[in-house]
């Protein structure tokens, strides 16, 4: 940590403050988004839905999409505008910046953007009480290291009143870091070397979530697959062992997690798969190409023979699962047979989601340097005919799940009256006419049309408040026999 000038560590200002963090990026960020302002509440900051009127503003940016420091540069533009305008009228803004490029670029950050008062990394967060008094003391705060203590031990639990707030849904962190080096990432230099919360830590927090209410969990990892924190007898826990501890939770009915690498996809979490009805039949599994040759470059640690035995080995043990995942094209040294090949693998596993990219180079990384930098032009190419397949299949996969009866979690009204929207098993938004004390409740849904992005669905049986666990499990019953192919979603 560095503060200029040094300065002792001072109070907060009076209660009252207004707080506005703009998130970019991953469900992590979400998560961390949700902490910093829990981390903020005990000393007063209340969080606001317009920049305009906050007295702290934090950015929290994410390395992984294309560009994103410019984006960073050009929203400090803004917010010094908003300060200056501010200072005019007497009143002051706080500036902050979080996240994976403050980890990665604090110092170009402080050097290209004076206006910013605090920049602070992932690991930090926990400190931002502590931080934000440096900076009212009249220091100048950059803490973009990796401290020795576990940030959350010491993160305040978030009240009863904010949690309920946050919905039915929540984002849970279980595990932090990555040791697999991908040449193309930069998650090991942001975010550090793996870790993963203890058993205790995340079944209280999980514990927390559902009495607010919170009916459905998503863990969260750079790579959640290799979470392997200790329980109380020193003992190493599992995902999967894991996942069976956070079902048997009261008020949890549905747990999914993101993202996971193929390696880590053991047996004891596939079985989880086959077991849990609360565990979803829908995987984000990430492969970035079909190219053995690729695959090695990007030093992925894994074939495309070794993923395809691992995606058949979840299939078989849940042939109701849909399966999500990544792409990169136009990586350095891919051929057109390389992305022949990954289009091959597409259309052999099937997918119902996923998140495409053309590569695009991170300072720092291996791969940044690596000779045979395909052109722009043909890795606009390549993105183009990619989604045109993946698109085709999304399209495809919600056909298919018409006339099917899927449990679907009522999370709010729709937006016509009458209405109310929810979640299926397979992250899909579902939309029907129902009442709205259905919220909160799994109910079966009969889907009677597809669209590209949702579902449309009428309701089979409306629950009766306490009946929501009946009717899941006679959802649920009604799994295909025979696995569904695929889709994505762009």
């Amino acid at each position: 940590m560095t503060d200029t000038p040094d300065t002792p560590e001072t109070p907060l200002p009076a209660p009252g403050k207004k707080l506005f963090i703009k998130t970019y990026g991953c469900q992590m960020n979400v998560y961390d988004s949700d902490r910093m302002a829990d981390a903020l509440a005990p000393h007063g900051y209340r969080p606001v839905a317009a920049m305009e009127e906050a007295d702290l503003v934090v950015l929290n940016t994410c390395h992984i999409r294309e560009k994103a420091s410019e984006k960073v540069f050009s929203e400090l533009g803004r917010l010094r505008e908003l300060r200056d305008e501010r200072r005019e009228r007497g009143e002051d803004l706080m500036i902050g910046v979080a996240g994976c490029v403050a980890q990665a670029e604090g110092d170009e950050i402080v050097r290209r953007a004076p206006a910013v008062d605090l920049v602070f990394g992932p690991q930090s967060y926990h400190r931002l009480p502590e931080l934000i008094g440096r900076v009212h003391n009249g220091a100048r705060v950059v803490d973009t290291e990796f401290p020795p203590e576990d940030k959350f031990e010491h993160l305040p639990a978030a009240s009863r009143d904010v949690t309920v707030a946050r919905g039915l849904t929540a984002f849970l962190t279980v595990q932090e870091g990555c040791d697999k080096f991908c040449s193309f990432c930069v998650v090991p230099y942001t975010r550090g070397a793996e870790t993963s919360r203890p058993v205790a830590q995340v079944l209280a927090e999980a514990e927390n979530l559902a009495a607010a209410g919170v009916r459905e969990l998503t863990l969260l990892g750079q790579n959640v697959n290799a979470y392997h924190g200790l329980d109380g007898s020193g003992r190493s826990v599992g995902l999967g062992e894991l996942c069976r501890r956070l079902a048997a939770i009261p008020g949890i009915a549905r747990l999914r997690y993101t993202t996971s690498h193929p390696l880590d996809m053991t047996d004891e979490l596939i079985s989880a798969h086959r077991e849990l009805d609360a565990l979803m039949p829908y995987l984000h599994l990430p492969v970035q190409s079909g190219s053995d040759a690729i695959l090695k470059a990007m030093n992925r640690r894994h074939t495309r023979g070794r993923y395809l035995e691992v995606i058949s080995r979840i299939k078989a043990a849940r042939p109701d699962m849909a399966l999500s995942g990544d792409f990169i094209v136009g990586f350095p040294g891919e051929t057109e047979d390389d992305f022949a090949q990954t289009l091959s693998l597409v259309r052999e596993v099937g997918y119902a989601s996923a998140f495409t990219f053309k590569y695009s180079g991170r300072p720092g990384t291996p791969a940044a340097t690596m000779e045979g930098q395909v052109a722009e032009a043909v890795k606009i190419e390549r993105l183009a005919r990619l989604n045109e397949l993946v698109t085709a299949q999304t399209r495809a996969f919600g056909v298919s799940l018409v006339g099917r009866v899927l449990p679907v979690l009522i999370e709010k009204r729709g937006r016509q009256p009458g209405q109310v929207g929810g979640r299926s098993p397979y992250l899909q938004a579902v939309h029907m006419q129902g009442p709205e004390r259905l919220i909160g409740q799994i109910v079966p849904v009969e889907i009677v049309s597809a669209g590209n992005n949702s579902l449309a669905g009428k309701i089979v049986t409306v629950a009766e408040p306490n009946s929501a666990s009946v009717l899941e499990s006679r959802a649920m019953a009604a799994r295909p026999e025979e696995p569904q192919q695929g889709a994505t979603e762009i």
